[in-house]
């Protein structure tokens, strides 16, 4: 600390941990490296599958399990790597799993096998699971004034958002010129940057008294996530089986153990007095609730551009953008609104903002327009912005920093859990109206059912008949699949009014101030500060 600095900290009674880190902004373009590309590689993996399936030729398990194994293990890990970084250092952390990150994905890009493009995806998990936690717990670390760390919690948010948006784009032009494999290859000059700069300007944090990191804990919280998570995709795909319903009840119950275990442990590798802050619940629900009603619209979106709107890979992923610049946007300013206004008026304003954008989804159509979906976009990715971004600050706010990793995990493990309850229930309305469509005369019923599998397979089926019948199943298929989207859609507006509302009660008296998500005094009584 220079002789300047001590002084006016003496003269303000701040500590030196109060003064503002030099090259932070700089730390923090580092850590939105990783983010962007976390978000890159969570949506780009679509487009290539069908490129991927003709070269591998997996089989219909293995394919599943290359598009799901990924996410499946980083939900397992997310709160045991967040609670590592807490530990053993959170910079460390990251700077090693951007290399695994980086090796894995020049496996995955050279895989010769659906086994060896199995095992690269799973590891890519394990090493995902280190990134997010750590890039948000260090900003926890880097920022120590409020509202510094609110725009740096907003250009991360804002990232993440472009990293989506910004994969069906980059990957259409990719696919367009080079094989399958490059969508991995783009991982490498990124993570190469991030650890070669990260190295030099990125500072250490962890908890100067962590205790050990319980391995029984661990396997508990994987076994759990994976369990809970597999069972609710398979359901949502194969309907309820003995071995999906055992996962469940063995998920369920490694869950259970798991918070009996961390009530008992000195040192935990989740505090669950953490989620008795009010704030700090009513944050993760927010989020839970919010992806769980957009996650399965917006994986059956792209499906509808390209195969009922029959636009190409890249002009979908360029109807698609309007969200990311609604995202990029509203993250920006929303720790500056949310301070002006109030917490709760901006999370739950900006998820009525979401599910009114929804409720609009409800009259998709072949011939919906592109100003129309734009528009639509564009209100969805302001909303999210606007309440994302203020939920991961009062998650992080409302946590001692030592604990920083272990509550960014847990925040980031509810977006992994709304994901895959919102891809089966969202889905699951989906599928089951379209399996229901009439085919027209003429159509073998081999063929039929082919097309009832999905409206990738009525595509493929409409190709081998003659052109007359082709048309009409392929006719009679999208207009099925937009009933099932315009229902799912319903559902989901419903889900974001319902987080709306939990928001607007569970985070009644929050706002952002003073280092900390302090609490307002309450109408009948003081709320004490967390």
């Amino acid at each position: 600390m220079s002789k300047p600095a001590k002084e006016t900290a003496e003269r303000t009674g701040a500590t030196a941990e109060d003064q503002p880190r030099p090259g932070r902004w700089l730390a923090l373009a580092v850590l939105v490296l990783a983010v962007l590309l976390v978000g890159v590689d969570a949506t780009v993996l679509g487009l290539a599958t069908p490129f991927l399936s003709e070269d591998l030729r997996p089989s219909g398990t293995q394919l599943l399990w290359i598009g799901d194994v990924y996410s499946f293990v980083i939900a397992g890990l997310l709160v045991s790597m967040g609670s590592l970084g807490d530990r053993i250092g959170r910079k460390k952390l990251l700077l090693t799993g951007s290399v695994v990150f980086g090796a894995m994905s020049v496996l995955a890009a050279y895989a010769g096998s659906p086994a060896m493009m199995i095992v690269a995806r799973a590891l890519l998990g394990v090493a995902g699971a280190t990134l997010m936690p750590s890039t948000l717990a260090l900003i926890r670390n880097l920022f120590h004034d409020p509202k510094e760390r609110s725009l740096a919690i907003g250009i991360w948010g804002a990232m993440a958002s472009a990293g989506a948006a910004v994969g069906p784009v980059l990957g259409g032009f990719l696919l367009g010129h080079f094989w399958w494999g490059s969508v991995f290859l783009i991982n490498l000059p990124v993570m190469a940057l991030l650890v070669i700069i990260g190295a030099k300007v990125l500072p250490e944090s962890r908890n100067p008294n962590p205790g050990p990191w319980d391995l029984p804990s661990v396997g508990l919280s994987l076994v759990g996530m994976v369990g809970v998570v597999y069972a609710v995709k398979e359901a949502s795909v194969h309907g309820f089986r003995w071995d999906i319903a055992a996962a469940a009840v063995l998920g369920l119950l490694a869950l259970v153990t798991f918070v009996r275990r961390q009530q008992s442990l000195a040192s935990p590798l989740l505090d669950m007095k953490l989620f008795q802050h009010r704030g700090f619940s009513g944050a993760v629900l927010a989020d839970l609730l919010t992806i769980l009603g957009l996650s399965g619209l917006v994986f059956f979106l792209s499906q509808f551009l390209q195969m009922v709107q029959l636009r190409s890979p890249l002009n979908a992923g360029l109807v698609e953008l309007p969200a990311a610049i609604g995202a990029v946007g509203a993250g920006l300013a929303a720790g500056y609104v949310a301070r002006r206004l109030s917490v709760r008026l901006v999370v739950a304003g900006g998820l009525g903002v979401v599910g009114l954008a929804l409720a609009g989804c409800i009259g998709l159509g072949q011939d919906t327009s592109t100003f129309t979906l734009g528009a639509i976009l564009f209100a969805v990715g302001v909303g999210a912005g606007f309440a994302f971004t203020v939920t991961a600050d009062v998650i992080l706010s409302s946590v001692p920093k030592e604990q920083a990793g272990a509550a960014s995990a847990v925040s980031e493990t509810a977006y992994e859990l709304g994901a895959a309850l919102g891809i089966a229930l969202l889905g699951s309305i989906v599928t089951s109206i379209y399996r229901d469509f009439a085919t027209p005369q003429g159509v073998p019923e081999a063929t039929a059912d082919a097309a009832r599998e999905s409206l990738g397979g009525a595509v493929e089926a409409s190709g081998s008949l003659p052109a007359d019948a082709g048309d009409g199943l392929l006719k009679a298929a999208q207009h099925a699949f937009v009933d099932g989207l315009d229902t799912a859609a319903g559902v989901g507006a419903a889900v974001l009014i319902a987080a709306a509302c939990a928001a607007w009660f569970l985070l009644r008296g929050q706002r952002l101030e003073d280092g900390s998500a302090a609490v307002e005094p309450e109408p009948e009584r003081e709320v004490s500060r967390h």
